[in-house]
């Protein structure tokens, strides 16, 4: 028997290009995230609460007594909601960075946390 020897080449050649196309498509759902690597995508959070879950709970602990940050609970006693949100947005020395949410997002937080007292 005398058997071709181009077919497997050319069977590996359709079978590199078949998979650069569909790797090419998985790329195009993607592309956003490849273009911008640093940015993340927001959830939206409907209520300070969440925002405070999406945001901030890792580092002031889920009922505001403080993990790595400082405690919460009554932070409407010491600082006004200007200063809470300025906070919020500028950050404050090398422990809370600033920029975690949006203005208005930050308006909304300061303000929920200026109620504890």
């Amino acid at each position: 028997m005398n058997r071709n020897p181009l077919i497997p080449f050319a069977l590996i050649a359709f079978l590199g290009i078949g998979l650069m196309f569909l790797f090419s498509f998985v790329g195009l759902d993607n592309a956003d995230e490849m273009a911008n690597p640093g940015e993340k995508k927001e959830a939206v959070a409907s209520t300070p609460e969440d925002l405070y879950k999406q945001s901030c709970l890792s580092c002031h602990g889920d009922q505001l007594q403080g993990v790595v940050g400082p405690a919460l609970a009554n932070i409407g006693s010491q600082y006004d909601v200007a200063h809470i949100e300025d906070v919020i947005v500028n950050g404050q020395g090398s422990g809370m960075p600033g920029g975690l949410v949006n203005a208005e997002q930050a308006k909304a937080l300061a303000e929920w946390l200026a109620e504890k007292k």
